[in-house]
């Protein structure tokens, strides 16, 4: 917008004029501080004779429904066949109810604008889909580290979620009691990804940096620590049970 701009001799002042922006608006807009609008836009289209150039950048404007170090994972994840899963910390995003998923993401810190968030959640949402969606069905296990489910913000709505979810066909659901687990099970987020094409991807994640790596080396040593986790757990029934008497004392 700026290189238009520039190139047409319009100021920075005659652009917020037109475009009923203060100047500083505009120049936060320019250096990508700030996210232009279609408005903005479309007024330095016309202004700078760009002839749809610059109104054409309206579709890039959506916010990304994801933070950036996730989007590689989302786009291997679509091509999943199999999802295998550890928690330790959070409830995974596919198993999160309305009410914790809002608290999560409201909750972060930096806080993030009102337009972010909602984009989020909606991402969120719309991820959960692939639960139920595919043809044949994703085969999920997930292995929540019961620390999870003591977590904040983990009420008897959530718990519910996580038996709906457990009771479809194509999800096994294990609890790994403190008493059974090992000093792996608080180590983090861990995901094994199988693809259509048999390509095997490992995903790890701590606070801030997060790897999807298909080196075998790595996806051998997440793939053992996975294993060891599903053979600690809970079965897939006694885990149910386990959830049901928790989500009794929330009710």
């Amino acid at each position: 917008m700026k290189r238009w701009r520039t190139k047409a001799n319009v100021s920075r002042e005659q652009l917020a004029e037109a475009a009923n922006y203060s100047p500083d608006t505009i120049k936060s807009m320019e250096q990508g501080v700030r996210m232009p609008t279609p408005r903005v836009l479309d007024v330095a289209d016309e202004l700078c004779r760009a002839e749809g150039l610059l109104s054409a950048a309206k579709e890039y404007l959506q916010r990304e429904k994801f933070p950036k170090r996730a989007r590689d994972f989302m786009e291997r994840e679509k091509e999943a066949i199999s999802f295998w899963s550890h928690e330790s910390g959070l409830i995974p995003g596919l198993l999160q109810a309305p009410r914790y998923m809002r608290a999560l993401i409201e909750g972060r810190v930096p806080p993030l604008d009102e337009e972010t968030i909602e984009s989020r959640i909606a991402g969120r949402v719309e991820r959960q889909a692939m639960l139920t969606a595919g043809k044949p069905p994703v085969a999920f296990a997930f292995t929540l580290y019961e620390a999870v489910l003591h977590a904040p913000h983990v009420d008897g709505e959530q718990l519910h979620r996580l038996l709906e979810v457990s009771r479809l066909r194509n999800v096994v659901l294990q609890v790994l009691p403190f008493k059974l687990a090992t000093l792996s099970a608080a180590m983090g987020t861990m995901i094994l990804l199988e693809t259509r094409d048999h390509e095997r991807f490992a995903y790890t994640e701590s606070q801030f940096v997060s790897d999807l790596s298909a080196d075998p080396e790595v996806v051998r040593l997440v793939t053992e620590r996975l294993s060891m986790m599903r053979a600690h757990a809970l079965s897939p029934a006694e885990s149910a049970r386990f959830i049901e008497r928790m989500a009794d004392h929330h009710d």
